[in-house]
């Protein structure tokens, strides 16, 4: 093939493009980034730099402004939860850190209530982990009221246990801080996902406020940094063991001061420094702002859209409630049924160019849009679609 026949950005662009009516997920390539993030990549991008220094340095950033010891840019929120999961097993210990993923004669158990179990933390289960549920989630199931107790997390910890693993949502149980209280009393640290918990801002140093030892963010939604990009912050000693974990060793032992393990099981997870840049200045960008910036933001959006919507024959247009962080984002569709529903969005996932929904509310006859990733213009797009269908 010859070089004119290489596919361009733009080629890429069209063939792949979305109208992203679901929110900054990863399978959607998340949200647009602002100018200012992508000057910092761009300008990082024209030289070399020595990676764990870039890293110590944009860490101690980070560290201030989410009030840990320590923390790095991870390639993303699982891949911070990976990384977590190896550092409190290996700690600092080469021959460990070598060994991975093999974890015989190891603590390497993480302790989690059953009602935190989910699809992504295979993550965690990677490094050669066990994972250990306890706790009946009945609330859940609605056979009852109840779920995890911090009694029940305590009673499980024993000497293979390497850290109690917490997902973090407004809903979770037990709180935090008492599963904390529970753990450090045992002696083992408490490992946070709250990949998806920004905004509001103030969870930025809520969870390490609490106690966590170490919390992994996911970089490429609210934070608006590149989408292959999240904060792994915490303990200083559990921040080094997950850097030795993903850093490239191969320097020449006449060359460094120490011991160091040949690359660790985090290698593949590296972040590259224009992740670093990005994410660093859409950090900034997110704290100099305030939840009360994004609200009237996004309601003028769905408003505009619900304008667009309403007057369709058999259905109703509705703003979605608003979410748990207060703030009105998502447009309801309510076509009559939940065939009509899932036909629409089919159609829409089909159309050109494609429109992908929110899909939580499908079998209840109902499609919703959520704005916060529509560029300009896209919700007429989406209006004209949906009346072409219906």
């Amino acid at each position: 093939m010859s070089i004119a026949n290489h596919p361009t950005t733009g080629d890429l662009i069209a063939e792949a493009r979305v109208i992203n009516a679901a929110s900054r997920l990863t399978r959607l390539g998340g949200g647009a980034m602002a100018p200012g993030v992508i000057a910092a990549m761009r300008e990082i991008s024209t030289t070399s730099v020595d990676m764990r220094t870039l890293q110590k340095a944009a860490g101690r950033r980070i560290a201030e402004l989410t009030g840990a010891e320590a923390a790095m840019v991870t390639c993303g929120a699982a891949a911070g939860l990976m990384l977590a999961a190896a550092a409190v097993i290996t700690r600092v210990d080469p021959a460990r850190i070598a060994a991975m993923p093999r974890t015989e004669g190891l603590p390497n158990r993480l302790i989690m209530a059953r009602s935190h179990r989910n699809m992504y933390d295979i993550a965690l289960r990677t490094p050669g982990t066990e994972l250990v549920e306890v706790g009946i989630a009945d609330r859940y199931s609605g056979a009852g009221v109840r779920d995890c107790e911090p009694w029940e997390i305590e009673t499980a910890v024993d000497e293979r246990t390497a850290a109690v693993f917490y997902c973090a949502t407004p809903e979770a149980e037990p709180r935090l801080e008492e599963v904390v209280a529970v753990a450090h009393a045992k002696g083992v640290p408490v490992i946070v996902d709250a990949a998806a918990q920004l905004p509001p801002r103030h969870n930025l140093t809520r969870f390490i406020a609490a106690g966590a030892d170490l919390v992994a963010f996911s970089g490429g939604k609210a934070i608006g940094g590149p989408q292959a990009s999240g904060i792994l912050c915490g303990r200083a000693d559990l921040i080094e063991a997950a850097l030795l974990n993903m850093m490239d060793h191969d320097i020449h032992p006449a060359l460094r001061d120490g011991a160091l393990p040949p690359h660790g099981i985090g290698r593949p997870l590296k972040a590259g420094k224009e992740e670093i840049a990005g994410l660093l200045a859409a950090l900034e960008r997110f704290v100099a702002t305030s939840d009360d910036d994004d609200a009237p933001r996004l309601r003028r959006r769905a408003n505009r859209l619900a304008k667009l919507l309403r007057g369709i024959e058999g259905t109703k247009v509705a703003l979605g409630a608003p979410d748990r962080h207060g703030m009105v984002s998502r447009v309801e569709l309510d076509c009559g049924t939940p065939d009509r529903a899932i036909a629409l969005a089919r159609a829409l996932d089909r159309g050109d160019p494609r429109t992908v929904v929110v899909s939580n509310m499908l079998t209840r006859g109902i499609v919703i849009f959520s704005v916060d990733c529509l560029a300009s213009g896209e919700d007429q797009i989406i209006a004209d679609q949906v009346r072409n269908y219906l």
